[in-house]
């Protein structure tokens, strides 16, 4: 006899959520995969069930949902936000303006075991990232260290400062 915990499949749906830059009294930013030709693709937080206290952040580029990470800096002020593709290339992560100008998002500081992600203006203004979801709420993006190793992990071949996640 089937128990009625079998008859009671849960439905899955996912929701994505938009990945913007975002300075008070100033408009929202996109922010953007941009492979090495220059086409700009999508990068989303994926909720999948009631909870959005944590989401995944992906880049969704020719069909394939790529991990963002934030990479080992070597002799960099800040650390650098990419995609990670499955042969370890690296895709960069940029907000882009109304003018069309595109501007880093890097991880600026670290706070505890959060890294705080920004997009950075030519005149070194910081714009917070954030994901909102399609009713308008939003979360806070931010690099997550789960280990005190500078080498968080390695994605595809590529050492790994910190994870991205989307966080409440």
């Amino acid at each position: 006899m089937k128990s009625d915990a079998a008859d009671k499949e849960e439905v899955v749906t996912e929701i994505f959520w938009e990945i913007k830059a975002y300075k008070i009294f100033e408009t929202l930013l996109d922010v953007k995969a941009i492979d090495k030709n220059g086409k700009m693709h999508e990068i989303r937080a994926i909720q999948n069930s009631e909870d959005v206290s944590i989401l995944d952040v992906k880049a969704f580029i020719e069909g394939e949902r790529l991990p963002v990470k934030l990479i080992i800096k070597n002799n960099e002020r800040y650390y650098p936000l990419k995609a990670i593709d499955s042969e370890g290339n690296l895709i960069d992560i940029k907000a882009i303006t109304a003018e069309g100008k595109i501007l880093p998002v890097k991880g600026v500081s670290k706070t505890g075991n959060v890294v705080h992600l920004r997009a950075i203006a030519e005149d070194m203004t910081f714009y917070d990232i954030i994901a909102m979801s399609p009713d308008t709420e939003f979360n806070h993006v931010k690099g997550i260290k789960m280990t005190d190793n500078p080498v968080e992990a390695i994605v595809n071949g590529v050492s790994i400062f910190a994870h991205v996640k989307s966080i409440k």
